[in-house]
């Protein structure tokens, strides 16, 4: 299998990286899919209402599965906005594809089934609920998922049994002062000035030593072209982070106080939308312990790193927040991320993605042989 399989890893990173889909929008990425499962003989299921799919291996009521995301970002590249794969998401899709080949390949000898989630719009935060609703992981016991590393986090070559990502909202609000001349500020409630009020007020919401998390705003707009003129309106959004989910919930606690404390001292009315959440990761060790035993099988026990504890967020941990019973870890690929994960120009060493397939496919393998002895 090697040679071949090494060609079709390569020729499905290179077609899917070069034909990025956002979020929602993935119809090519899901058709792609679809097709070159079908090749392997299997039989994927789509969604009539959403894009994303997914595909059983093996005889009985699939009780394993993976997870990979399809949907890339929207940002800006070269001065131009445009989809790009800045997350590795075509890497993600990559090893799903080359997971299912070799599971498809001992499919009469596996002692269950398996099933793979090709799933979207994570860069939304929503695409694991979307899956989640539609009960496609109600029958799983274990569910794996991947993500390639920075090098910051994890050293080329090396890969992770675990990712404990943290939990974050994107909040997006509106600020509603009084318009005035600039001669006669003491008629207006400038919009600005509740603005940088809010941002203080966020510096000095406290959370228990030790713990890890953060509020920031990361936009404002307010104001027109007229520099005589005091704005009475400005939108704003927030990035809302922490390291456990009880510590995301005293920050939201935290937030309410200090917009409920600048509208008072302004007169202002401030309202807020959450745009996305994700919850922090909840790390079964079960889990971690059979995808560490894949990891030492199949490139050695040199090469499987600790548990990386890392700030950013993944939806697919709203599997295991919203099924507790579902035992999950996400395998960190350690592929030489450079300069960074959705930076525009982000790239990695591909090469490693063949070893991130068969490390998934042996976890499934594993996890199906505890499943028969429990």
């Amino acid at each position: 299998m090697t040679n071949s399989f090494s060609e079709q890893i390569n020729k499905h990173f290179t077609r899917l990286h070069g034909n990025p889909e956002i979020s929602w929008e993935e119809i090519q990425t899901t058709a792609y899919l679809k097709h070159e499962l079908e090749k392997l003989g299997l039989h994927p299921v789509t969604f009539k209402d959403i894009t994303g799919l997914y595909v059983d291996i093996g005889t009985g009521t699939p009780t394993v599965g993976i997870r990979t995301d399809i949907d890339a970002l929207w940002q800006e590249v070269d001065g131009e906005f445009q989809a790009n794969h800045s997350c590795g998401h075509d890497g993600h899709m990559t090893m799903g594809l080359g997971a299912a080949q070799i599971l498809a390949a001992k499919k009469d000898e596996l002692p269950g089934a398996v099933r793979i989630l090709f799933q979207p719009a994570e860069e939304k935060g929503n695409g694991a609920l979307a899956l989640l609703e539609r009960g496609v992981t109600e029958q799983l016991d274990y569910l794996f998922g991947v993500h390639v590393r920075p090098l910051i986090e994890l050293p080329e070559g090396t890969h992770s049994p675990a990712l404990h990502h943290g939990a974050a909202r994107m909040i997006r609000g509106k600020i509603s002062g009084v318009e005035a001349h600039g001669a006669r500020p003491e008629e207006g409630i400038n919009a600005i000035e509740v603005a940088s009020a809010l941002v203080d007020a966020i510096k000095r919401i406290w959370i228990q030593p030790g713990r890890s998390g953060s509020i920031k705003m990361t936009s404002l707009q307010a104001g027109g072209t007229s520099a005589n003129i005091i704005p009475g309106t400005a939108t704003f959004s927030l990035d809302c982070r922490a390291q456990q989910n009880d510590t995301m919930d005293k920050l939201m606690d935290g937030l309410e106080r200090a917009i409920h404390s600048v509208e008072i001292q302004f007169g202002a009315t401030i309202t807020t939308e959450v745009g996305a959440a994700i919850v922090a990761a909840q790390v079964n060790p079960d889990a971690v312990d059979i995808l560490r035993r894949a990891i030492q099988s199949e490139v050695g026990e040199k090469r499987c790193s600790d548990e990386i504890v890392t700030p950013g967020g993944e939806d697919f941990h709203y599997f295991s927040y919203h099924k507790p019973a579902l035992k999950t870890t996400m395998l960190g690929l350690g592929c030489g991320v450079t300069p960074g994960l959705h930076h525009p120009q982000m790239t990695f060493n591909s090469a490693y993605l063949e070893e991130g397939a068969r490390i998934l496919a042996e976890a499934c393998i594993l996890a199906l042989e505890v499943g028969k002895t429990q």
